[in-house]
């Protein structure tokens, strides 16, 4: 498969890692080559010490517009052999990943592209995005990850009136549920999320690193377990280069430098 007939389309610029679902004539509706190539492509983004931050996002005028019924059609698997296959572990890879993940929602998130949206450390819109909890309009259950995402956010009983419903959110009231951090223009979408990602990729990476992986340990944590993996991670960021570069930098009255030559 050529480039420009990948399902999933990389480009670098800055320490930023930009995946594009590329199947814009189905609104990057998800098969299994998508789904198992951005969970490679995320995994060799982890690996790969020039990226410091990764954004997922969709050709076209569609984020994700969820699984492709036609690629599961007559298909011998289960529901819960096919998740297990592909959308469990791309979710899992973007929520451990050691790098901030931003989804940067350019169209339409339905379905499990609802669930992908979601699941980013951030999450950019464009103000004509929307997503829609799709599943209860073909008598299925919302999963890659939205039963554990959207009620945190939303609450459960809105959370459940949007998947009962499959009532659509549109950009103004994404922003105000907190399913969205910032709304951009459609116009400068591409350009605006290039400029975020790129103050979060001057930020100190390991201490980034390292906060993801509390805020995730304590989302499922009593407080004492909480306050046990802070001290245990703090011991980590404070022996890393980047706290003495924060300290030496706020004492000389200068920014901080957290990116090393080279990187």
């Amino acid at each position: 498969m050529g480039m420009s007939e990948a399902v999933i389309t990389e480009t670098t610029q800055a320490g930023v890692r930009t995946l594009t679902l590329n199947r814009p004539d189905r609104l990057n509706a998800a098969n299994d080559a998508l789904l198992l190539a951005l969970t490679d492509a995320l995994r060799r983004a982890d690996a790969d010490d020039s990226v410091r931050v990764v954004v997922i996002t969709g050709a076209g005028r569609g984020f994700c517009a969820g699984q492709d019924l036609g690629d599961v059609s007559g298909r011998d698997m289960t529901f819960t052999e096919h998740l297990n296959h592909t959308y469990n572990p791309l979710i899992r890879t973007i929520r451990s990943l050691g790098k901030p993940v931003i989804s940067a929602v350019n169209g339409v998130a339905a379905g499990a592209g609802a669930s992908l949206a979601l699941a980013g450390d951030i999450r950019l819109w464009a103000q004509s995005a929307s997503l829609i909890e799709v599943f209860s309009n073909i008598a299925l259950v919302p999963d890659s990850g939205s039963t554990w995402f959207l009620p945190r956010l939303v609450g459960y009983h809105r959370a459940f009136e949007l998947m009962a419903l499959a009532e659509r959110v549109r950009s103004d009231d994404a922003l105000r549920l907190g399913l969205c951090e910032q709304v951009f223009p459609d116009e400068t979408f591409a350009q605006d999320v290039q400029a975020y990602a790129e103050r979060l990729a001057a930020r100190p990476a390991n201490a980034l690193k390292l906060t993801k992986q509390a805020l995730v340990f304590a989302q499922t944590s009593t407080l004492d377990e909480a306050l046990e993996q802070e001290a245990a991670l703090q011991q980590l960021a404070g022996d890393h280069w980047e706290h003495e570069e924060g300290v030496t930098a706020f004492k000389e009255k200068r920014p901080a430098q957290f990116i090393r030559d080279g990187e």
